[in-house]
């Protein structure tokens, strides 16, 4: 009788789940990702779940690395532009492309992250809103800047200017997790633009 070969296993590919994981979170928010959903999408047990990511919320924490380094590159290119016009323009307009791409959940993980949550999850809550606050800083910084160099108005407040781009990018992202389309979104930063300073 012959023996029988096997096959080698199959070798895990955290890299590949941890990506399923992040769209599940982008789709559904870490209150809303199941652990049955998340080991199903990730094709892994909960057991091994754990073994490899260690908890739910450390899995969340390591998925919004991951779409961190592939969306925090706009916010930084944007940041480099000659005048703040510029950067706010190819800040919203990115988001609106990023936002309704065919192949992933629309919206934004930081975003749709977070916005309902429980006691129990209000460590995962206050870093979303820490991520989102740090990002207006720096762009209000950068408004400052622009004022400095005469870009902008003298009695042009940045903070308040950073903050309004922001609630417009935010509100971009429910919007388009809502079904708006990126001609929509588009319309939204030309009148954005149209309003501009200057």
């Amino acid at each position: 009788m012959k023996e029988r070969k096997l096959g080698r296993p199959r070798t895990f590919d955290a890299d590949n789940a941890l990506e399923k994981a992040m769209k599940v979170f982008w789709e559904k928010g870490y209150e809303g990702s199941s652990l049955p959903e998340l080991t199903e999408a990730m094709g892994m047990n909960r057991p091994s779940l754990y073994a490899v990511f260690g908890n739910k919320e450390n899995l969340f924490r390591m998925a919004l690395e991951r779409y961190g380094a592939a969306h925090d590159p706009l916010f930084e290119a944007a940041l480099e532009l000659h005048s703040a016009r510029e950067v706010v323009e190819h800040f919203l307009r990115g988001n609106a492309d990023a936002q309704t791409e065919e192949e992933n959940p629309h919206g934004c993980l930081v975003i749709n992250g977070a916005l309902a949550c429980s006691d129990d999850a209000l460590p995962i809550r206050n870093s979303l809103i820490e991520r989102r606050a740090a990002a207006e800083v720096r762009l209000r910084d950068r408004f400052d800047r622009a004022k400095r160099e005469g870009d902008l108005p003298a009695d042009f407040c940045a903070s308040q200017m950073a903050r309004y781009v922001m609630t417009v990018s935010n509100g971009m992202a429910v919007q388009a997790a809502a079904g708006a389309t990126r001609k929509q979104l588009q319309e939204v930063v030309d009148q954005v633009l149209r309003g501009w300073p200057g």
